[in-house]
């Protein structure tokens, strides 16, 4: 095994819980975000501070460190420099293709519902307010507005009335990515729940599947999650059939984050993510055999996955700061942790801003137990904590 050197692009704290997973490994990480002491910087063997969607500061650090793998993080990267760097001999995790049409929302729903056929929300495009305004009343209120290119849930909002047309379109410019203004009207899907199906494909092996992970959103970002969810066999048959289709479609190696809606008229493909999906801390909570991180780190290194195995259930519930600062701490963490069965990450993020994430309670009990009761704990135990800025 020769140890290889990863340029990971994203650095918050999923990039460094895959760091971690990538050191055990043996491997060396450069993590890469466009700000200092970000948590897998504090991690990693190398740093470099860009803005990734500057594409000539992204070829000046490639060509610096001359890495074997590009592993990116979030979405905020210049991904169409992934092609030249698949030409130079870089691995792109998991390909080139998929980073980019992930990156955007039209790319991957046209993949999903006009080429791959499967079933999604009813949408339309728009560019301009007047095409917006058309575009909502075809789909009809209420309805879902994403700007096509975001990350972590800006710009998102649902239109309940006619009043929240304009708003929404001038939140979803303003989180807009870049210089990408265009925005997707959905459908609003009345769905019972909403599930997070983590998807590993293998560079020598099958393509695999986690338990289902259940999840609650605000926002467009998670709140809570759970493993495992409650769902049918043939809407988890069929939620498998559609993330392997769409995976090998997009092609590579490494775990996806692939989210559906669970409705009284079936299950509906909502988005994807190839990466590690927030939803996925709960794997922290010891709920597989493998996390969704070591799971990442092993198939994007090609290494064996035998299989993936429950072994308790658990929940997280995410520590969302209230206010900008750039000092803070916690409280109430001493006494979450007095809890049998309980486990808290805080993420060192070096500020705070309103709603940033900056830590996760984890619960977990066995086989047997009830898995909303360890979701109320997480959930409970959650309030129980305080961020301070100063």
């Amino acid at each position: 095994m020769n140890r290889q050197k990863i340029l990971l692009l994203g650095s918050g704290e999923l990039g460094k819980e895959v760091t971690i997973a990538l050191q055990r490994l043996g491997q060396y990480v450069i993590a890469v975000d466009s700000y200092k002491d970000a948590p897998a910087m504090q991690v990693a063997h190398e740093c470099e501070v860009i803005n990734m969607l500057d594409g000539e500061a992204l070829d000046a650090i490639v060509t610096k460190h001359k890495p074997d793998l590009i592993v990116p993080e979030i979405e905020a990267i210049r991904t169409e420099r992934f092609y030249d760097y698949e030409k130079q001999g870089i691995t792109v995790v998991p390909s080139a293709k998929a980073a980019n049409f992930t990156m955007n929302r039209k790319a991957i729903r046209d993949l999903a519902s006009k080429e791959l056929g499967l079933r999604t929300a009813n949408y339309l495009y728009a560019t301009t307010l007047e095409d917006f305004k058309k575009a909502v009343a075809v789909i009809g209120i209420p309805c879902v507005v994403k700007p096509l290119m975001s990350s972590s849930g800006k710009g998102q909002s649902i239109i309940k009335t006619e009043q929240d047309v304009e708003k929404s379109w001038n939140y979803a410019m303003e989180g807009s990515r870049g210089d990408y203004k265009e925005v997707i009207v959905e459908e609003f899907i009345k769905f019972n729940s909403e599930i997070t199906l983590l998807t590993v494909t293998q560079k020598n092996g099958k393509t695999l599947f986690c338990p289902p992970i259940g999840h609650r959103q605000e926002r467009g970002d998670y709140q809570e999650s759970w493993q495992p969810c409650a769902i049918s066999d043939l809407d988890l048959k069929e939620a498998e059939e559609m993330a392997a289709k769409v995976t090998k479609e997009l092609s590579g190696a490494g775990l996806w984050g692939v989210e559906f809606f669970l409705t009284d008229k079936g299950i509906y493909f909502s988005e994807l993510s190839p990466r590690p999906h927030d939803t996925g801390m709960v794997t922290l909570a010891n709920t597989q055999n493998l996390s969704e991180f070591e799971l990442h780190a092993r198939a994007i290194l090609g290494f064996p996955i035998p299989n993936i195995q429950l072994k308790q259930h658990g929940a997280s519930a995410v520590l969302l700061a209230s206010a900008e600062g750039t000092s803070y701490n916690f409280s109430g963490v001493e006494d979450v942790l007095n809890n049998p069965n309980t486990d808290v990450r805080l993420f060192a993020k070096p500020t705070t801003r309103p709603y940033r994430r900056m830590g996760v309670v984890l619960t977990y009990d066995n086989l047997q137990s009830d898995v909303n009761m360890v979701k109320q704990k997480a959930m409970d135990l959650s309030k129980q904590i305080t961020i301070t800025t100063h």
